[in-house]
């Protein structure tokens, strides 16, 4: 796709040079219609020319939240998707501005070092899509349950698997 782009252009000296120019500051001065550019589109018939597109795998994620709607009985949800192995729990959150810190957590995180606990969720559905604990979780959440994970520390996928994940938000204001 190319645009021409058409102006009047004068290639005078200043009128501080009298004589060298014709165009005087109190003649008007006349611009050429810009044209807008066209596209055009070529496709290719030949299965050569136009590269295989690999599909990657994609890890489609539900979020739960940590207080329940006006009805008291259900969890608000929210969805994402990610691609499989490209990010961590805690950044495809942040990305889709869900809720991940508790009050404490807002101001005092690490952000996403693993040093200091605040970012914890619980892995309701799909742990298997998900990377081994990492050290850091097993020091900080060696007295809590198996399904809870440090977002900083959680690799979404590993880049061949697909499927869901189920993910409560700040699983320690659950009653």
């Amino acid at each position: 796709m190319a645009a021409t782009h058409f102006a009047w252009t004068s290639l005078c000296l200043p009128t501080s040079f009298p004589g060298k120019c014709d165009v005087h500051r109190s003649s008007s001065v006349k611009l050429l219609p810009r044209r807008r550019g066209a596209s055009v589109s070529v496709t290719a018939n030949s299965s050569e020319s136009s590269p295989k597109v690999s599909e990657q795998p994609v890890i489609e994620l539900q979020f739960i939240g940590p207080k329940p709607e006006s009805d008291g009985r259900s969890y608000p949800v929210e969805e994402a998707r990610a691609v499989s192995g490209e990010k961590l729990l805690r950044t495809i959150m942040l990305d889709n501005k869900l809720e991940l810190y508790a009050t404490y957590g807002k101001v005092m995180n690490c952000g996403g070092g693993g040093t200091c606990g605040t970012c914890i969720v619980e892995i309701i559905e799909g742990s298997d899509l998900l990377n081994e604990r990492t050290d850091a979780e097993f020091r900080y959440l060696k007295k809590k349950p198996e399904t809870w994970r440090l977002a900083c520390q959680t690799i979404v996928g590993n880049k061949e698997n697909s499927g869901k994940v189920v993910v409560q938000r700040l699983p320690q204001w659950k009653k």
